[in-house]
């Protein structure tokens, strides 16, 4: 008797049903926002990863050498795929670009409760636009999805941080250029480990200032108002200013677009992937198990990054199906699909051709 491989799973029909739903709204939302769906292979070449991401990433990947000789990969993310396939068009291509995606991802991990080695994910990805409009308009997006699934601003919150904010702040209390990574790399990972974990993490990037920074770090993590948060920014400079302006604009943006209830500012979210350059967010469940349900930021240097020469700001966000999926179905928020004929045809055996020929006429008529 076969089973599925670990990590991996069935779909039968009403487990599709539930599956196709999401999909459902993905597609009918984006497309209230016009962002435009593509496609990309799901085998892409082993060095379009290891070249975004480190060496250290093959660990994390389905690969394999081809009968031709290539080292490949089954896709573990899309955001390398659609900067290949914008770079490659990029002065044909109408700005903004704005692209959604809903595909199948592979990752080999040890699988847990909301994590496969198999799984879908929604990409709504917004490039050529470098200011605010872009990082607000994906939030709204994300949010509409959120509350067209049926959750609200009592069942999940965005965590809003922004990258550039702990660069100035990192640069006011003396954290060099190349200490930076591994600080914020802490700082990321502080909030899923003990404090002394993240002391040795920090003494290891900046030696011999592990505690005075741990304490700065603590107090910039409890900022949660946007006037303090701006205050703090404006002690840093003129580029401190610029950035705390920029805050207050992207808050009045998302106030424009509705999603104020449902935004907190959060500076412990700093987002582990190197390449996000600005504003980044998840999106947490306030109930339950409090899982991450969908993460994203600003990533404006990747696409030159992996094209070489073209230079093109970018944003976009990502969700996953199996987390969103245990979610809604723990608050009792998908539906029961129900799947049966608009039209029955009766008949013995002596009219079964007259029977069959109205049956066909019937699904000619769109039944």
């Amino acid at each position: 008797m076969f089973e599925t491989l670990p990590g991996f799973r069935d779909f039968p029909p009403e487990a599709c049903s539930c599956r196709n739903h999401l999909f459902r709204v993905f597609r009918t939302v984006a497309r209230a926002f016009d962002f435009k769906e593509y496609d990309a292979p799901v085998l892409e070449p082993l060095e379009l990863y290891v070249e975004k991401s480190g060496e250290e990433i093959v660990g994390q990947l389905f690969h394999f050498e081809d009968k031709g000789g290539r080292k490949v990969a089954l896709r573990p993310e899309l955001t390398p795929s659609l900067a290949r396939m914008v770079a490659s068009r990029a002065n044909s291509l109408p700005k903004p670009i704005k692209w959604f995606n809903v595909g199948e991802h592979f990752r080999y991990e040890r699988p847990q409760k909301g994590r496969g080695r198999s799984f879908y994910q929604f990409n709504a990805d917004l490039l050529g636009e470098p200011g605010i409009l872009a990082d607000a308009e994906l939030i709204a997006l994300l949010v509409a999805i959120l509350e067209t699934l049926g959750l609200h601003a009592e069942l999940f919150a965005v965590r809003l941080s922004d990258r550039t904010t702990w660069v100035h702040f990192l640069d006011s209390i003396g954290v060099s250029i190349e200490q930076r990574p591994g600080v914020l790399d802490a700082i990321d990972k502080s909030e899923r480990k003990k404090p002394e974990q993240t002391l040795e993490a920090l003494e290891k990037a900046v030696p011999g200032k592990s505690s005075e920074l741990w304490d700065r770090i603590r107090e910039i993590k409890s900022i949660d108002s946007i006037d303090s948060l701006a205050g703090q920014l404006e002690e840093c400079g003129e580029e401190g200013k610029a950035r705390a302006k920029e805050w207050r604009d992207l808050m009045a943006l998302l106030d424009a677009h509705g999603v104020m209830p449902c935004i907190s500012i959060d500076l412990s979210i700093v987002r582990g992937l190197a390449y996000y350059t600005g504003f980044v967010y998840e999106v947490f469940e306030k109930t339950g198990e409090g899982r991450a349900l969908a993460g994203g930021g600003r990533y404006d240097h990747l696409v030159k990054k992996l094209s070489g020469n073209v230079d093109m700001p970018a944003a976009g966000f990502a969700i996953g199906d199996m987390t969103l999926a245990d979610c809604l179905k723990s608050n009792g928020l998908l539906p029961a699909y129900v799947t049966a004929p608009d039209l029955f045809v009766i008949a013995g055996d002596e009219v079964q051709a007259e029977a069959l020929a109205l049956a066909s006429r019937a699904r000619k008529g769109g039944f």
